[in-house]
């Protein structure tokens, strides 16, 4: 099962659990349990209209930045990241 990986930011939706293995195949699956599991989650990594990451997260599977999205594959010993972009200068 994939490990994910919550980024601080997004911790209180998850009553602050960092890190989630969850029996899933695409980055879209992944945001699909992660919502039923801490509702709240997709929407603020999915832009819902566009039915697509939002611009301002990178998504990060074994250490490389997706190009797929939410059809981005993962297997069973992937470490998926979720990064929102931070502002401050």
């Amino acid at each position: 099962m994939p490990t994910v990986w919550i980024p601080s930011l997004m911790r209180n939706l998850t009553d602050g659990v960092e890190q989630i293995k969850l029996d899933a195949v695409s980055v879209r699956q992944i945001v699909t349990q992660l919502d039923e599991k801490y509702p709240g989650f997709k929407k603020r990594i999915c832009d819902e209209r566009e039915d697509r990451i939002r611009p301002n997260i990178a998504v990060m599977v074994d250490g490389r930045t997706v190009r797929m999205g939410l059809q981005e594959k993962v297997d069973e010993n992937s470490e998926v990241h979720f990064l929102p972009a931070i502002k401050g200068g």
